[in-house]
């Protein structure tokens, strides 16, 4: 089990972005998404090689993850037709 400092939407953009007071961050987006109305958030920051950004998930255990929770992944499976 992580610890709670290691589900935090701060712990994460630092993990993934490493901001500094030369390169901050700032959150571009947050709503709510359409499947499942789950939390996300896009935080965005500028290096001198380019922009980089990334969308941060809310599970429903509470903690922020890169990735969206399962039941909002979308699916590549069609379903079969009623006869």
């Amino acid at each position: 089990m992580r610890a709670a400092s290691e589900r935090s939407l701060r712990f994460l953009v630092e993990k993934w972005l490493a901001p500094s007071p030369a390169e901050p961050v700032h959150v571009t987006e947050f709503s709510r998404t359409r499947t499942g109305g789950r939390r996300y958030v896009r935080v965005e920051t500028s290096t001198e090689q380019g922009g980089r950004g990334l969308f941060f998930f809310r599970h429903d255990d509470g903690c922020w993850c890169v990735f969206p929770p399962t039941a909002d992944t979308p699916s590549l499976f069609a379903h079969p037709r009623a006869a």
